[in-house]
């Protein structure tokens, strides 16, 4: 489901739903919207993308739905998150610490930064068996070897005792996706965790969340900036641009059929075999997001956008639904946009 849940019915059918998500960061004199409006969902054994540039919002969005927002700096200011039905927005700290790696768990970007260089891979993830399901120590220890056999780590009973800097990159990423599964999680945020990683490693994590949604019917948020990953892995795909969702779609449909201006940019930016490349695209999309303290009054898009007339500026863009799929564009219905295929 890709359009706004906008009845109780399609909230149901997900196991995440985010709902008029808008976050704020406190600044020198008050507060400013980094995260505007934003709706998407999740069901079981879908892998959901969200995708644009760095700035967009893609992170802060995850964080707020995983409850790891700095308290002292940002808040949900609207919305709900709802998981199984549940609002975690409204959980007090406790509650969210009992759902955080249990029923939802995220794989952040940067293993290096994430695991703990002073302990043992196999006791980090034993760590969260113990915490979370009571396990004894031998239990949780014979769990966190059988996850490192399911992320393929050779000799897991052995590399149970290794440290982080004795794995290689693309090893440390699969110990991440082991910690974020050690507890079964329904829902499994992954904030773009092939980037740091050779092609090779990348096609190896992305086959190992096409088995984990298979195996497990895990529903799987995927974060990312590349639209050829967005391409292997994903089922629906919501973009974002500068803290707003711009289009929803399944992953067909939006690479045959961009309905929003940005969405076609960043499609013709992916490189393709047939690219002459002494002929580079510098000139595809020019320029770069706004920063969050001077977001357009209208459509957010507009002063990059060669499509852009006065009505673009004039007035906030909503968000337009058709079918399986929605667009912020004022101009949606008129303009014939080719994707890449």
């Amino acid at each position: 489901m890709t359009e706004a849940i906008t009845d109780t019915t399609a909230a149901t059918e997900a196991l995440l739903a985010v709902e008029h998500l808008s976050v704020q960061f406190a600044v020198r004199g008050g507060t400013i919207t980094v995260v505007d409006d934003v709706d998407l969902s999740l069901r079981a054994g879908e892998v959901h993308a969200v995708v644009g540039e760095s700035g967009s919002g893609k992170s802060v969005t995850a964080l707020a739905i995983m409850g790891l927002l700095p308290r002292r700096t940002a808040r949900v200011s609207t919305g709900r998150i709802l998981l199984k039905g549940r609002d975690l927005v409204t959980l007090s700290e406790r509650d969210l610490r009992r759902v955080q790696g249990r029923e939802i768990a995220m794989v952040f970007q940067e293993p290096m930064t994430s695991l703990n260089p002073a302990f043992t891979v196999g006791d980090q993830i034993a760590e969260s068996v113990r915490y979370h399901l009571g396990s004894s120590r031998k239990a949780a220890r014979q769990r966190a070897i059988e996850l490192l056999a399911e992320v393929g780590i050779p000799q897991p009973d052995r590399r149970y005792g290794s440290y982080p800097h004795e794995f290689s990159g693309g090893m440390r990423q699969r110990v991440m996706i082991a910690v974020a599964l050690a507890c079964e999680p329904a829902v499994l945020i992954a904030d773009e965790p092939t980037t740091a990683l050779d092609v090779t490693i990348q096609a190896q994590i992305i086959e190992l969340l096409h088995r984990l949604t298979r195996d497990h019917e895990t529903a799987v948020m995927f974060i990312t900036h590349d639209f050829g990953v967005v391409a292997e892995v994903a089922d629906k795909v919501t973009v974002m641009y500068a803290g707003q969702v711009i289009e929803h779609a399944d992953v067909d449909d939006l690479f045959e059929h961009p309905r929003h201006p940005y969405t076609s940019a960043l499609l013709h930016a992916v490189p393709s075999l047939e690219d002459d490349l002494d002929e580079a695209d510098h000139d595809l999309l020019p320029g770069a997001p706004p920063p969050p303290d001077a977001f357009p009054f209208g459509c957010r898009f507009a002063p990059r956008c060669p499509d852009a007339v006065s009505a673009c500026v004039d007035n906030p863009v909503v968000m337009s639904s058709h079918a399986s799929r929605s667009v912020r564009c004022v101009r949606a219905d008129e303009l014939s946009l080719v994707g890449r295929t």
